[in-house]
């Protein structure tokens, strides 16, 4: 990607098949739940403020699954949002049950999605699924018989778009063989660029580049760190100049930080704002290298 676009378009809108125009700085609800993602969260009032704060400063696209509470997080979304405002997309993924905080157990049995999927409609309060992602490739079942279901649900209009989460080229191919692939969700940021190939692929491919745990940058952070002198000079915060790098590092790239803070939502959506230099990007990217090479 040429380093001088201009970075208001990069931080404006990406046009996913299947669904449409979305702004690219979105809102993760992972967060608005009990520690552990598990249970409800500390303040369900806090946690409703902060999803309709979100859609206030504009944010279009949010994303959330069946397995964060479970359930709860798409019960809050609802309760905040719906009805929903004209252009709101809500992303939402089936592929895990879970059996406590922090456990995450993969299942891909196409009953299963097809059950969950049912769930997220009424939960959510919807008719269509604006998009659907299947969280983790269960290894257990095979993997032509999840994407089969998947097609299935988006055949009979119960999806609108579908979406892959932590995969790679070969499985997002595999996919692609039986339904049009809109989203890809990978872990991505300063500090972890295992999946550069599966951005790669996304960019040429024109397919949207969800990076969670978009915000985590480590030692770079740290004071004195390339990331903290970065945004000294820039004016921002550390999470702000770490969302811009990755709004700058790709046009499909969508980053969605999550929090149950509305004061650290306004704060992460001033990312748009924030401008990378040539040379603090080239900087970063240098820092980000050295940490991937180690």
């Amino acid at each position: 990607m040429s380093q001088d676009m201009n970075q208001t378009e990069l931080s404006a809108t990406i046009n996913l098949k299947d669904l449409g125009t979305v702004r690219r700085l979105g809102f993760g609800a992972m967060r608005i739940v009990g520690d552990g993602v598990w249970g409800e969260p500390a303040d369900r009032k806090a946690a409703l403020a902060v999803v309709r704060r979100a859609v206030e400063l504009g944010v279009d696209f949010i994303d959330t699954a069946d397995s964060y509470g479970p359930n709860i997080s798409e019960e809050i979304i609802a309760e905040a949002l719906h009805p929903y405002v004209d252009g709101l997309k809500i992303a939402t993924k089936v592929g895990f049950t879970r059996t406590g905080p922090n456990k995450w157990i993969p299942v891909g049995r196409p009953e299963y999605l097809r059950q969950q999927t049912e769930l997220s409609l009424r939960k959510l309060k919807v008719d269509t699924l604006d998009l659907l992602q299947l969280h983790r490739i269960d290894p257990k079942v095979d993997a032509e018989e999840q994407f089969g279901v998947l097609r299935e649900l988006q055949d009979e209009g119960k999806v609108r778009a579908l979406g892959l989460s932590q995969v790679g080229v070969a499985e997002l191919e595999a996919a692609g063989k039986h339904f049009t692939v809109s989203t890809v969700q990978n872990r991505y940021n300063l500090t972890d660029r295992s999946s550069e190939d599966v951005l790669e692929y996304a960019a040429a491919n024109g397919i949207g580049f969800i990076p969670w745990a978009p915000i985590s940058a480590g030692e770079l952070a740290q004071p004195g760190g390339p990331l903290d002198e970065a945004a000294k000079r820039l004016g921002a915060t550390t999470s702000q100049v770490a969302l811009a790098w990755l709004l700058r590092r790709s046009p499909v790239m969508m980053p969605i930080p999550g929090t149950g803070s509305v004061k650290h939502l306004e704060e992460n959506l001033a990312a748009a704002a924030v401008r990378i230099d040539d040379a603090t990007y080239a900087e970063l990217e240098a820092a980000s290298e050295s940490l991937t090479d180690a």
